[in-house]
């Protein structure tokens, strides 16, 4: 068979994602301050983009009668997510933003005074912030300790060595072996000092484990002694609620355990966390929800997690003319490129989170209005289908973001929800509907009438809920609920503490 050489011409089909296609899709999934980080280094990169704030939210009543061309005539192109609200509904608690802040009458001698003191006549702003005192670090706290039971320069080496490796609860994870090598010192006096640094304050820090942060704390009260030192040894039989076995390791009676128990709760398992703790995020929510005079839910972007961008053309427009080369113009030309598509796809994400979040709003109306009994089950395509979006876009809409409503503050994902069958020929109930409702029938039981999954298979199929054993055992796991066995004996404990 000879080999020839031809040309044929082929038709066909290819999606190809372009890379603003690509960065698009990404700036969908973002948090609010994912996206704030991306827009921070695009306005670093791009000297074209301005950043402004001060906007208001985009209400969806508001998004509906928007226009979506953009006038020409401005010479700064804005993401325009702000649009007059109606009147009494612009802010969502009510209050008035651009209002003048008003001085008292006789409090200018004392303004003046303090705009003197602070730079008030050079220009600068007063920063009420600065005169907020510091919450100590642990690390400072337990520094300044040290000195006073520390009193060799040797010692006081290696305590500062162990006080930075702290946690923030105040343990220490660290093989003491291992650490005199590394410090090139006697184990022997790693350990003494390790026992003068577990006298300071606050009592039961520099542990290693649990039960020996109990017993500093403990042993400071002068409250130590073998039996409860017999029932720190043992803490993960007092975990599962065995008692049996708890009595038979210390050989007390269950009412001396009970009142053990009772003096090792109110102890700190984490006495670092006074001092210092590290501060956690709090979630802004992307959207915000409140219910309307006439009963509607009004549904609007949080404008604190929305970035205003502005393409500067004056700048763009001065700098080409100045501009010799090709490559210069070829620069300028990429850098308005990328900065109009950011300020277009800015604007194309706040609005599909809008339309995303009015379709949940719409289909968990009854949640928001009656609670989380009534959430009904949803899923992706549901929503997808009636703003007519894929199913993709939506669940990528849906991560990372959070919703302010009366009821709480809820991640979007919160909503869409698998389905339990109805008993009967019913509306199928939401599986968040059916974990509450376990819940609820848990925090109710007495401890003669400790409720098994059994029992609650049955209840369920009472109020019309179809629903597995198995399913039952899952959601409570899910829950860290304790089997039937163990919220028995921890109830019997409770009541026998309680006499």
């Amino acid at each position: 068979m000879a080999l020839t050489v031809k040309l044929e011409l082929r038709q066909g089909q290819q999606l190809v994602m372009t890379p603003q296609l690509q960065q698009a899709i990404r700036l969908l999934q973002l948090s609010n301050i994912e996206l704030g980080q991306f827009v921070e280094g695009e306005l670093e990169r791009n000297p074209l983009l301005e950043l402004e704030d001060g906007h208001e939210a985009l209400s969806g009543s508001e998004r509906d009668g928007a226009t979506e061309s953009r006038e020409q005539e401005s010479d700064e192109e804005w993401l325009d997510l702000d649009r007059p609200a109606p009147e009494g509904e612009r802010e969502l608690d009510g209050d008035d933003t651009n209002a003048e802040a008003v001085v008292p009458n006789g409090m200018d001698s004392g303004w003046a005074g303090v705009g003197e003191r602070d730079g008030a006549r050079s220009g600068q702003e007063f920063n009420p912030e600065e005169f907020v005192s510091g919450v100590p670090s642990l690390r400072d706290h337990l520094s300044q300790q040290m000195p006073l039971v520390l009193h060799e320069q040797v010692e006081r080496l290696i305590g500062q060595y162990l006080i930075d490796m702290l946690d923030e609860a105040g343990y220490l994870h660290a093989d003491l072996t291992h650490l005199a090598g590394t410090l090139g010192a006697p184990p022997e006096l790693i350990e003494a000092v390790l026992a003068k640094l577990q006298a300071c304050d606050p009592a039961g820090v520099f542990a290693r484990s649990l039960a020996e942060c109990l017993a500093l704390q403990l042993k400071e009260q002068n409250r130590y002694d073998p039996q409860i030192a017999a029932l720190l040894d043992h803490l993960d039989l007092l975990a599962a609620h065995n008692m049996p076995a708890l009595r038979k390791a210390i050989g007390v009676d269950l009412d001396e355990i009970g009142d053990m128990v009772e003096e090792i709760k109110r102890l700190d398992p984490k006495p670092g966390l006074r001092f210092g703790a590290v501060q956690v995020q709090a979630v802004v929510p992307d959207v915000l929800v409140r219910e309307a005079a006439d009963g509607r839910w009004l549904v609007e972007l949080n404008s604190d997690t929305l970035p205003r961008v502005l393409v500067n053309r004056h700048y763009f427009a001065e700098v080409d003319r100045s501009a010799r080369t090709e490559a210069d113009k070829t620069y300028l030309l990429e850098c308005l490129q990328t900065a109009n598509w950011l300020v277009k796809s800015l604007d194309q994400r706040a609005r599909t989170i809008l339309k995303v979040a009015e379709e949940i709003v719409r289909q968990q109306d009854a949640f928001l209005t009656y609670g989380v009994q009534h959430l009904r089950p949803l899923n992706l395509k549901t929503v997808a289908d009636a703003i007519s979006m894929h199913e993709s876009t939506v669940s990528r809409v849906t991560s990372n973001k959070y919703m302010a409503t009366p009821r709480g503050l809820f991640e979007l994902k919160y909503f869409f929800t698998s389905a339990i069958q109805a008993a009967g020929d019913g509306e199928a109930y939401s599986s968040e509907a059916v974990r509450h409702r376990i819940r609820q029938m848990i925090d109710t039981e007495s401890a003669r009438a400790i409720l098994s999954d059994d029992k609650l298979v049955e209840r369920l199929k009472q109020e019309g809920i179809d629903i597995a054993r198995r399913t039952v055992a899952k959601y409570r796991e899910a829950m860290r609920i304790p089997s039937s066995v163990q919220r028995r004996r921890e109830k019997r404990l409770t009541e026998r503490v309680g006499r």
